[in-house]
């Protein structure tokens, strides 16, 4: 074996034990009590329906459409994990339900109430077994429900990004209980 596929080996090795450490994680701190980031309840504290419905210039999405897709597709995660045959959006455009004005507080209890959902749905239940029916869409189609439920947290995790960037674009940044500000 030469010095390079020792190496190589040893890497994998580290990456494998990395990913058990991130199969130790549970799904409330991956979806609601997350470490590497704001808790996404933390990052929507305190908007008002006029601050998280006010499209700011030159962003394609106010907050409250944000947390609108977000929610969206958890809940249609979650009912693929729950076995219902339920194809995904065709298009984009049909994964931004649309928000009717003063609706944020629907939006954000929706949002809440999804990531609730999601955790009771992970309780004593095995997460390691396939999704079925299968996902269309080739890259999900082997996901486990535990690759599903991490597939949920790494996209709310990026439009949570989004969200505090809008806020902070906003002058309403930290939320009032703080946050990191680096």
């Amino acid at each position: 074996m030469h010095a390079r596929d020792n190496a190589l080996a040893r890497r994998l090795v580290h990456f494998h034990q990395g990913a058990a450490r991130v199969l130790d994680m549970t799904v409330r701190e991956l979806l609601i009590d997350t470490h590497p980031h704001i808790p996404p309840l933390f990052a929507l504290e305190g908007l008002t329906p006029t601050d998280a419905e006010r499209r700011i210039a030159g962003a394609p999405h106010s907050i409250a459409e944000i947390v609108r897709h977000i929610a969206f597709w958890q809940a249609w995660f979650l009912r693929r994990c729950n076995g219902q045959a339920e194809p995904a959006a065709e298009t984009a455009a049909l994964g931004w339900p649309a928000v009717a004005p003063q609706s944020w507080p629907d939006i954000s209890t929706d949002f809440r109430d999804g990531l609730e959902r999601l955790v009771g749905f992970s309780e004593d239940r095995a997460l390691d077994v396939p999704v079925a029916p299968a996902l269309e869409l080739p890259l999900l189609a082997r996901y486990t429900l535990y690759d599903a439920i991490v597939h949920v947290a790494h996209h709310n995790a990026h439009h949570l990004g989004e969200i505090v960037v809008l806020r902070q674009i906003s002058g309403l940044w930290p939320p009032a209980s703080g946050s990191w500000t680096w």
